[in-house]
């Protein structure tokens, strides 16, 4: 088992960018889910599952999917029904076993790979309040939006408020 600090700092960084390229995490930052320290909470994730990965033998799908919605129900107060947990739990595990073969070339490239696959955000301006419409004459504007890809609503609705509390994030199907 490969076991060089430079090896693991690789899989960290492997950690760091399947998570910066997880929509649902990524829309717990943006939003607030988290708090005011939810960048910070999205960081201390990364250390959190490269550790769980190093303590625990042998890891199943399962225990890892159990383990990041357990860290998102508990940092961001966000339930992952989207899908994705799967997936991310998947992609974290290949990592891993490209890790421990000491297939750190296999591993640098697939780092490469999720870094260049993120894609930028919609950057959304909020439309003015009544009292700003008041205030520049009753001149009507409308919201202006940048983008370099399609709308996030067109690829996944936004998390609903649910009555007890809690965000959901679903997949539309």
């Amino acid at each position: 088992m490969a076991a060089s600090t430079a090896s693991r700092e690789l899989f960290t960084e492997g950690v760091r960018a399947v998570l910066q390229t997880w929509p649902v995490l990524q829309i717990a930052v943006d939003n607030g889910f988290g708090g005011v320290y939810g960048q910070q909470k999205a960081d201390w994730m990364v250390d959190v599952i490269q550790q769980y990965f190093h303590d625990n033998a042998d890891l199943q799908q399962y225990e890892v999917e159990d383990f990041l919605s357990q860290l998102m129900d508990q940092e961001f107060d966000t339930v992952v029904e989207d899908g994705s947990l799967p997936q991310v739990s998947q992609r974290l595990l290949q990592l891993f076993s490209l890790w421990q073969q000491g297939a750190l070339e296999q591993l640098r490239s697939a780092v490469h790979t999720l870094t260049q696959s993120k894609t930028p955000r919609a950057k959304v301006t909020a439309p003015p309040t009544q009292s700003d419409d008041e205030e520049s004459g009753g001149e009507t504007q409308s919201m202006e939006c940048e983008e370099s890809r399609p709308s996030l609503s067109t690829i996944r609705p936004p998390p609903q408020d649910v009555e007890d509390g809690w965000t959901v994030v679903r997949r539309k199907k």
